[in-house]
C-alpha cells in the first residue's frame, strides 16, 4: 500500500517530471518478460537528479522509522535498488547490504553482499514492484541468512493482483512511495496523457500478460 496520499502524488509528479516513467499507449514498450506495456518505469534515473533522489531518500528514511523503528540493516535488491538503498542507509546511519538475484558462481559464491549477522532486523529497499518475484527472491535469500525481515519499501508499484497475492503468501509487509493509480491520476490532471488513453492504460493494468496494444 502507498505510505500516504501526499507522498504518492509528489512521487508520481517527480517520476513523470524526470521521465523515470514513460507513458506510450499509442506505441507500447516490450518488457523482458515479453509483455506489451503502455508504461515503462526506470527508477535508476532518480540517481541522476539530486533533488529527486534526496526526496526519495528522506521519505523512505522517515517512513522506515515510523513503520518499523530503527532496523539494524538496510538491504537493497540488485541491481535497481542498490543506489537508492545506499542513500537510505547513509541517511539513517545504518549498515547496508545488497542481494543478488542468485549466488555468484565464483569466489565466495555470495548472494548477499556485505556484512549481515544472523537475526538482525532488516528493512528491504526496492525500486519497482511488478509481480514481486525478484523482490521476494531477495527476501528468501535474507531469510536463508537468518535475517529478521521487518518489511519492504519500494519507490513504485504497478499494483498487480499477482504481486499482492505473492507478498501476502510470503507474509512480507510492503509499502510504496507511489503506485499506478496515483501516477495515472496525476498524469491525466497534468496533461502528460490524453484523455482517450486513460481507458487503454486501465485495461492494460487489469490483464497485462495478455494485453496487446489496447486489446485484451
Amino acid at each position: 500500500m502507498v505510505l500516504n496520499k501526499d507522498t504518492a502524488n509528489k512521487t508520481a509528479e517527480l517520476l513523470l517530471q524526470i521521465n523515470a516513467i514513460k507513458l506510450k499507449p499509442e506505441n507500447p514498450f516490450t518488457w523482458a518478460s515479453g509483455w506489451k506495456s503502455p508504461i515503462y518505469c526506470d527508477n535508476r534515473i532518480i540517481l541522476s537528479f539530486p533533488s529527486v533522489r534526496n526526496y526519495v531518500r528522506e521519505e523512505m528514511g522517515k517512513h522506515i522509522e515510523t513503520l518499523y523503528g530503527r532496523p539494524d540493516v538496510i538491504a537493497g535488491v540488485a541491481t535497481g535498488a542498490i543506489g537508492i538503498g545506499i542513500l537510505v542507509a547513509e541517511h539513517l546511519g545504518l549498515p547496508f547490504v545488497y542481494v543478488r538475484p542468485e549466488a555468484k558462481a565464483h569466489g565466495r559464491q555470495n548472494q548477499i553482499e556485505g556484512f549481515l549477522e544472523p537475526h538482525q532486523n532488516v528493512v528491504v529497499i526496492e525500486d519497482l514492484i511488478s509481480t514481486g518475484k525478484s523482490s521476494l527472491n531477495a527476501v528468501d535469500a535474507l531469510l536463508a541468512g537468518n535475517a529478521n525481515i521487518k518489511g519492504m519499501i519500494a519507490i513504485f508499484t504497478y499494483g498487480f493482483e499477482v504481486a499482492r497475492e505473492n507478498f501476502k503468501k510470503k507474509g512480507v509487509d510492503l509499502h510504496t512511495l507511489s503506485d499506478y493509480e496515483h501516477l495515472i491520476a496525476h498524469a491525466s490532471e497534468s496533461g502528460h496523457i490524453k484523455e482517450d488513453h486513460l481507458k487503454t492504460l486501465m485495461e492494460w493494468r487489469e490483464n497485462p500478460s495478455e494485453w496487446q496494444s489496447g486489446k485484451k
